[in-house]
C-alpha cells in the first residue's frame, strides 16, 4: 500500500510561474530609497574606496546620475553633505549655499516633481569634533542642538526638499523640527525620523564615506544599545507622538526582529536603512566568488519586507534594477 499524504506543500512550489503566484511577499521598485554623497564644487564623481560602486557626487554631476536613476526607476533619493566647512557648533549645517541645499535646488530645477528628495539632518559631518551635536567637556548637549537641527531641517525645506530625515537621536527633535516646518510654512513636508538608531558596528564605510567619524569617544551615549529591543518601541512612539510621518529602523539586516516589532506596534509607514556595512561585505563577498551578489541582496531585500518594512534606503537599488533583479 503507498503512502497516503494528503497535504502536500510541494506542490505549490514545483515551478516558478506557481511560486510567484503565491509568494506572499511582493517587493517593488517603489520600495527603494536610493542614498547619495553631495559635496561642494563642480565635475566631482569620486569613487568611495570603502564602497563600491558609491561615489562622492558636486550637484552638476549628481544631476546626471540622478538623470540615469530616474531612467532605471528610481524616483526617491536620499542626500547626504560631505565636505562643507566644519565647525564646532556645526553651524554650517544649515548655511543655505551649503552642499546639500545646492544640490536641491538643482535636482528640482531640473526634475521637478519627478524626483522625491529626503535629506539626512545630523550635525555629524559638519562638526570639527565629528558628534551628532554640540558638544561640551566632551558630552554631547541634548537642548542646544536642537535648534540647530530644525535650522538644518528648514534651510532643506526652503531649498525644495520633500523631506527631512533628522538621524541625530537627540531626545525631542521630531517636535522640535516639526514645530519650526509648521510655523515657516513647511506643514506640507513630510519627517522620516531615524526613531530607532543602535550605535553599530555596521557604520564603517558610511563614516569614510561621510567623513563623520567622532575624533574622540563614540556614539553610544545618544544611539541606541544594541542589547535593547523593548526602548525602541518607546522610541517609536514617542517620535509618533511629536509628529514624525514615517519611522525607521536602522541598521536593517541584524535587527529584523526590531523592524517586526516597529511594524507591529505603528500604524505609520516603516522604513529600514540597509546600511554601509551590509552593502560593502556583500559587494566585498561577491567580488571574490563567495557568494551568488543577486541572490543574496534579493534575499535581504525580501527579508526586510517580510519583516514588516514598507520602505528601503539601500545602495544596492541601482544594480537590483539596473539588472533587472525584480521579478
Amino acid at each position: 500500500m503507498g503512502i497516503i499524504i494528503n497535504n502536500r506543500p510541494r506542490r505549490l512550489r514545483k515551478s516558478a510561474i506557481i511560486r510567484d503566484a503565491v509568494a506572499e511577499i511582493r517587493l517593488s521598485k517603489n520600495q527603494f530609497i536610493y542614498p547619495y554623497f553631495v559635496t561642494k564644487g563642480k565635475n566631482i564623481k569620486h569613487p568611495i574606496a570603502a564602497m563600491p560602486g558609491i561615489h562622492h557626487f558636486s550637484p552638476d554631476e549628481l544631476v546626471k546620475d540622478v538623470e540615469n536613476a530616474l531612467q532605471l526607476g528610481i524616483n526617491k533619493v536620499l542626500l547626504f553633505g560631505v565636505g562643507d566647512a566644519k565647525h564646532k557648533d556645526g553651524h554650517s549645517a544649515h548655511d543655505h549655499i551649503g552642499s546639500v541645499p545646492t544640490a536641491i535646488r538643482r535636482l528640482k530645477a531640473e526634475f521637478g516633481q519627478d524626483i522625491h528628495i529626503s535629506t539626512d539632518v545630523c550635525v555629524c559631518a559638519y562638526t570639527t569634533h565629528g558628534h551628532c551635536g554640540i558638544l561640551a567637556n566632551e558630552h554631547v548637549l541634548n537642548d542646544p542642538t536642537l535648534d540647530i537641527l530644525a535650522r538644518m531641517a528648514l534651510t532643506h525645506a526652503e531649498a525644495g526638499a520633500d523631506m527631512v530625515a533628522p538621524s541625530d537621536m537627540m531626545d525631542g527633535r521630531v517636535g522640535v523640527i516639526r514645530q519650526l516646518l509648521d510655523k515657516e510654512g513647511f506643514s506640507q513636508v513630510p519627517i522620516m525620523s531615524y526613531s530607532v538608531k543602535y550605535a553599530s558596528h555596521y557604520y564603517g564605510p558610511f563614516r569614510e564615506a561621510a567623513d563623520s567619524s567622532p575624533q574622540k569617544g563614540d556614539r553610544r551615549g545618544y544611539q541606541m544599545d544594541f542589547r535593547s529591543t523593548r526602548e525602541s518601541l518607546r522610541e517609536i512612539a514617542l517620535d509618533e507622538a511629536e509628529g514624525a510621518d514615517i519611522l525607521m529602523v536602522k541598521p536593517a539586516l541584524a535587527y529584523l526582529d526590531i523592524i517586526h516589532q516597529v511594524r507591529q506596534q505603528t500604524d505609520l509607514p516603516v522604513a529600514c536603512y540597509n546600511v554601509s556595512g551590509e552593502y560593502s561585505m556583500l559587494k566585498y563577498a561577491a567580488s571574490q566568488g563567495l557568494v551568488n551578489e543577486r541572490g543574496m541582496v534579493m534575499e535581504n531585500m525580501y527579508a526586510f519586507t517580510r519583516a514588516g518594512a514598507n520602505l528601503i534606503i539601500t545602495y544596492h537599488a541601482k544594480d537590483i534594477l539596473a539588472n533587472k533583479w525584480l521579478p
